[in-house]
């Protein structure tokens, strides 16, 4: 959805395929700098493959980094936030 209320306030919202979660982004929607929010995290099945589509799409992406708490790249939007992208660990 891209939706323009009024000059200085648009909303943007982006699902991703088969997501129940949406990101919503725009103009107008708070007092924030662009770059000032890092850590913002995404959780999807494949780590490989999110990492191989934002590459694809020509983002900066880290290499997968692999914790106890679960796999994860990182990179940064053209405003600068900080965005970081997880594949929860297998249960057991």
């Amino acid at each position: 959805m891209d939706v323009t209320v009024r000059d200085g306030l648009r909303f943007v919202q982006l699902t991703p395929p088969g997501s129940p979660t949406s990101i919503a982004l725009g103009t107008g929607l708070a007092d924030m700098r662009p770059g000032c929010v890092q850590g913002m995290q995404l959780v999807v099945s494949d780590i490989h493959a999110a990492r191989a589509a934002l590459a694809e799409r020509g983002v900066d992406v880290s290499e997968v980094q692999e914790f106890d708490w679960g796999s994860f790249v990182f990179f940064s939007d053209p405003d600068g936030n900080g965005w970081a992208v997880q594949q929860l660990p297998a249960r057991a």
